[in-house]
């Protein structure tokens, strides 16, 4: 190669390699892209797209989105795009990574590619908004700083709204009939019948009957064997049953409501004599008077006048003894209906004989128990025996043993007769008889029989009433102090003035304030707080002071204790709920600030003002970030610092790129000239030497490496890729070379 031809190509190869890009792809992401996917790189492996989209939308719903990457290269970097025609798109909140949506809301994608999944919220469109569209393209890369080797695939997806939900069919009009519909509900079928279900379907879309459910129930019972049948056959079929049936409708989506029947079927038998008696339980088939035989003696039970006794089946006189001797219950009177029983065999009947079970008596004239025969008084129904003889039935004879007396008028077992035995004092009342002390008191009635002086004790105290001071109260008979009271009840017997204490605190209830409270007498500020319990007696206004501090717990008395349960305080002047008092419990920091109360930082400004109530160096946060104004402006500070260091030396080094090309320039002129000089001074003389070809070459590659040293070095200085603030109050950043960076609240320090 010639020294012309070597110049141009290591000029064009300087111009190529400052013409080559600083970096690659988007790896901070890039926005409505998803369509088109990422035809700048290129392989032969797709990943695989997952996402959880729903599947269809709520209007106005908001949806937690989950994005990642499967497959494709090996690594862990990567990048999205998801674009959406309708809602809205949005970060979920403080501490997201590596994702950030553009301002019109429709478009996301990846902040760093670093990572194979990502998180973002959807919110949907407004109800009514029709299908939406989604447009997903990922991309997996591995990390070699060029576009090959990496995959990338695409995915479309539609999420419509729901459709209207489906209306339940219904069933009406349901019974059972045994013949086919329409037809008439019955109540009762033979047993051999075909029973039917009928219904009427009713869709309110119109939706065909598919699924309908139907089920025969005997006795409440349902029947399994026969379920979904339209028709139950004659072999389910028994005298006597009770069948139902229901319908739940159903139209292939939903089911609807079970209706039942709205009739119940039982099951008859035939019945060949027309007596409504089927012909299997009939004991008599062809006589319509006759169908059952209860003692089966061959006589129905209609005509048989003892259905129930097969000895018997005929009562002439109708007075319910069989005629058949022989039988059950025979009447011995088959011709008398007052007559079927001899059983003293006298010859008289028994409902005739007043004594049907003594043969010695049929009569008892004057119906008094004893027969004629036997009966002393046989016409006096009041008396049949006069044992003591004398002439007066026993009945009568208040002493029947006795025959010197005979009455007692007042009854009360002593003889009216005062010269017979036991005679009465006092005939005409039956509650004496005997006057011992001659009181003219009967000793039933005398308290005191033997005391002529007393007779009553009202109150039974044992102290007659002519002697006790109460006479009607058992409890007492004495009154010393003659207050009205007697002396057992009388707690102060000996004064006039108190009678009671009720409390039993040894103070009389006329002279105690509070009588049946033993812990109190009096209440000089008569406030009706006893002065022992009156933590103020001599206020009135005041009564209890709860945590002891001298103040009352009453707010509307004097002195009155703000916070009553608080012993270190009882003073709020700005009604902020903390006490004035400095040296107490909850005391206010600002007592004049109802708004304040607590600085638990110590930099003069109120918790409740103060953005940062922990932290002296801060109050404010502006921009509402989570860092403090101060801080925010240092951070700030600095970053605006390092933006101006970057763009200097990006300046420095295109100025460095532009010298070089100007020396180089120049050296392909020189050396131009020089070979044009040294072709006229070769023909002029042949022994000058050419000019070293390597040592051209090796210092126009000298200088091309340090123009791109010089290069490498700016693009080296990382820049921040994204900045956030953790849920612990950190403030982080990400940087261009992957380093991540937190805020010590002086600088910047090194994740490690």
């Amino acid at each position: 190669m010639n020294m012309c031809a070597r110049t141009l190509t290591i000029v064009l190869a300087t111009l190529l390699l400052l013409a080559l890009p600083t970096h690659e792809g988007y790896q901070s992401g890039v926005h409505n892209q998803a369509g088109n996917g990422c035809s700048c790189h290129y392989s032969g492996s797709a990943p695989t797209i997952n996402h959880n989209f729903p599947t269809t939308y709520n209007g106005g719903q908001t949806y937690s989105i989950q994005i990642s990457a499967n497959g494709g290269v090996s690594g862990s970097g990567g990048g999205f795009n998801v674009v959406v025609d309708k809602g809205s798109l949005s970060l979920p909140g403080a501490g997201i990574m590596a994702v950030k949506v553009d301002s019109s809301g429709l478009s996301a994608t990846h902040t760093t590619s670093s990572y194979r999944s990502w998180g973002f919220d959807w919110t949907a469109p407004s109800t009514g908004s029709g299908t939406v569209d989604v447009e997903i393209a990922v991309n997996t890369v591995n990390g070699n700083s060029a576009a090959s080797g990496d995959a990338w695939t695409t995915s479309s997806i539609t999420i419509p709204e729901p459709g209207p939900s489906n209306t339940a069919p219904t069933a009406a009009n349901v019974y059972i009939s045994d013949a086919p519909g329409p037809a008439t509900a019955i109540t009762k079928a033979y047993y051999d019948a075909t029973l039917y279900a009928n219904y009427d379907y009713s869709d309110q879309e119109g939706d065909s009957e598919s699924g309908t459910e139907l089920r025969w129930l005997k006795g409440g019972i349902s029947q399994a064997q026969y379920d979904d049948q339209p028709t139950l056959p004659p072999s389910a079929l028994s005298i006597g049953d009770l069948w139902t049936m229901t319908v739940t409708p159903g139209d292939g989506t939903d089911m609807g409501t079970t209706e039942a029947s709205t009739n119940t079927v039982e099951i008859i038998d035939y019945d060949a004599d027309g007596d409504g008696y089927g012909d299997q339980s009939d004991a008599f088939p062809n006589d319509e008077t006759e169908w059952a035989d209860a003692d089966g003696d061959g006589v129905g039970d209609n005509a048989d006048a003892f259905d129930d006794d097969a000895t018997q089946t005929t009562d002439s006189d109708g007075d319910g003894y069989g005629d058949n001797a022989s039988g059950n219950n025979p009447d011995a009177f088959p011709n008398d209906a007052n007559e079927w029983l001899d059983s003293d065999g006298d010859g008289v009947g028994d409902n005739a004989d007043a004594f049907p079970n003594d043969a010695t008596e049929t009569l008892d004239t004057d119906n008094d128990g004893v027969g004629d025969n036997a009966d002393v008084f046989p016409t006096d129904p009041s008396e049949t025996v006069d044992t003591d003889g004398d002439g007066v039935g026993n009945n009568a004879d208040a002493f029947d043993s006795d025959p010197t007396q005979t009455t007692d008028s007042d009854g009360d077992g002593y003889g009216d007769n005062a010269s017979g035995n036991n005679p009465d004092a006092f005939p005409s009342d039956s509650t004496e008889w005997m006057d011992t002390d001659g009181d003219g008191v009967g000793d039933n009635a005398d308290a005191f029989p033997g005391d002529a002086t007393e007779t009553l004790d009202t109150d039974n105290d044992g102290v007659g009433d002519n002697a006790d001071a109460f006479p009607d109260d058992a409890t007492e008979t004495l009154d010393t102090d003659s207050d009205g009271v007697g002396d057992n009840a009388d707690v102060f017997p000996s004064d006039a003035n108190e009678t009671a204490d009720t409390d039993e605190d040894g103070v009389g209830d006329n002279a105690d304030v509070f009588p049946e409270d033993a812990s109190e007498a009096f209440d000089t500020d008569e406030d009706g707080v006893g002065d022992n319990a009156d933590a103020f007696p001599d206020d009135a206004t005041q009564t209890t002071d709860s945590d002891g501090d001298g103040y009352g717990d009453s707010p509307q008395g004097t002195t009155p204790d703000l916070f009553p349960n608080d012993a270190t305080q009882w003073f709020d002047g700005d009604n902020d709920g903390y006490g004035d008092n400095p040296d107490g419990l909850n005391a206010d920091v600002f007592p004049e600030d109802g708004t304040e109360w607590a600085d638990t930082d110590g930099d003069g400004v109120g918790d409740n003002a103060d953005a940062f109530p922990e932290d002296a160096s801060e109050t404010m946060d502006s921009d509402g970030d989570g860092m403090g104004d101060n801080a925010q402006a240092v951070l700030e500070a600095k970053l605006a610092q390092e933006e101006e260091e970057a763009a200097a030396a990006q300046q420095r080094m295109f100025i460095g790129g532009g010298v070089v090309l100007l020396l180089i320039a120049a050296a392909a002129v020189f050396l131009l000239r020089r070979s044009s000089d040294s072709k006229a001074k070769e023909a002029k003389d042949s022994s000058l030497p050419e000019l070293d070809a390597v040592s051209t070459d090796t210092l126009l590659e000298s200088t091309v490496s340090e123009a791109s040293q010089a290069q490498s070095t700016v693009a080296a200085e990382a820049t921040v890729v994204n900045q956030w603030t953790d849920e612990a109050g950190y403030t982080w950043r990400q940087m261009s070379d992957g380093s991540h960076q937190w805020w010590n609240g002086t600088e910047w320090q090194d994740h490690q």
